[in-house]
């Protein structure tokens, strides 16, 4: 088959990103971060996150052609998020990469956010179908058996806050800074785990599913009764909660991951793999705590590179790729979705309104 080469765009949150990739191979990625954007706001506001994408767009399109070596000319196809996401952010990108298909001639290919994060491990090691792959970052959080490019079987994820949203709102209750969960997991190294008494909860239901608003909620608390006894936050009760928050992440997304893989290995695949995708994925408590679990079921872990874990062009120009493979593309009627479930079959999770169904 014919190696194909196309240009991704990302743009669905706060990093701007164009990357070239050639089938399995990245040829560039630039990813134009808004950290410093937001930082005096406590988390993302749409419409500065849209005015700069907007803005960086063109710039990154071009670093990321200079860096590959490729030009336009020699592209197959234009990949873009198209959802789901913050819809000015989303547009940004849809637009700009309708401009460039258009004035070009390029196929133009609609991707899933999510699809581009499940398909990470065929992008970086080639995983055979089916893989249960763990989707865990600052808005999501779903266990999915990959059984195809766009075939993904929903078992299990968050009934209410997504660990990334939760490790952000953690580290503001702290007095930490943002994003929460580099500042989370760096206090966490000098502290004392077992400190307070924090909920892991639904591990006592059966299922996959999970929730996190409580164990924030929880946290908030325990603040409350450090400040009330001690008359504010020393950096040593910084770091005991912090490493008791990140401590009951860990163990929830443990023992709901075991519970997930045997679900998947009934399948009997050929090749068992549980592989993790998100910005949550980047933790490294979290990543050993894994590789735990699929160690005791005799299963691969597979954790992508961490420039990979977050959100990045990449792998929206690889999912693009497979779409291509098989035919599928978009035309210009393509439209930008806040709301885009991976499994159009499974029931919504966090319920549903106008816009359709968040997870």
């Amino acid at each position: 088959m014919t190696a194909l080469i196309l240009l991704g765009i990302e743009s669905s949150c706060d990093d701007t990103a164009a990357a070239i990739v050639r089938d399995n191979t990245v040829l560039s990625s630039v990813v134009y971060g808004q950290t410093s954007l937001h930082a005096d706001f406590g988390g993302v506001v749409p419409e500065i996150a849209a005015r700069a994408h907007a803005e960086k767009l063109d710039h990154c399109i071009e670093e990321a052609l200079a860096a590959s070596g490729i030009g336009l000319s020699e592209l197959d196809g234009i990949a873009v998020t198209a959802g789901p996401g913050l819809i000015g952010g989303v547009l940004s990108g849809l637009m700009c990469a309708k401009g460039l298909a258009a004035a070009t001639g390029l196929p133009l290919i609609g991707v899933n956010h999510l699809a581009g994060h499940a398909l990470t491990p065929r992008l970086t090691d080639q995983v055979p179908y089916p893989y249960l792959m763990l989707l865990v970052s600052g808005g999501h959080c779903q266990f999915l058996i990959v059984r195809g490019f766009d075939d993904f079987a929903r078992i299990g994820g968050t009934i209410d806050d997504a660990p990334g949203e939760a490790f952000d709102k953690t580290a503001r209750i702290l007095g930490l800074s943002q994003p929460g969960g580099p500042a989370i997991e760096a206090a966490a190294k000098s502290g004392d785990t077992k400190r307070f008494k924090l909920p892991r909860p639904l591990l006592n239901q059966d299922g996959c599913d999970m929730s996190f608003s409580g164990l924030k909620t929880a946290m908030l608390r325990a603040r409350d009764a450090v400040v009330a006894e001690y008359g504010g936050l020393r950096p040593q009760d910084q770091s005991d909660l912090a490493a008791g928050f990140q401590a009951a992440v860990s163990d929830i997304l443990a023992e709901k991951s075991r519970r997930a893989l045997l679900l998947y290995l009934a399948e009997n695949p050929q090749q068992p793999t549980l592989a993790v995708a998100g910005g949550v994925a980047a933790n490294q408590t979290i990543r050993q705590a894994l590789l735990q679990v699929c160690a005791k079921l005799e299963t691969e872990f597979l954790a992508p590179p961490l420039a990979l874990c977050t959100d990045n062009a990449a792998m929206i120009a690889y999912a693009g790729i497979e779409h291509l493979q098989h035919g599928l593309t978009s035309d210009m009627t393509l439209s930008a979705r806040p709301r885009w479930p991976l499994d159009q079959s499974a029931a919504p999770m966090l319920g549903s309104g106008k816009k359709g169904a968040k997870a």
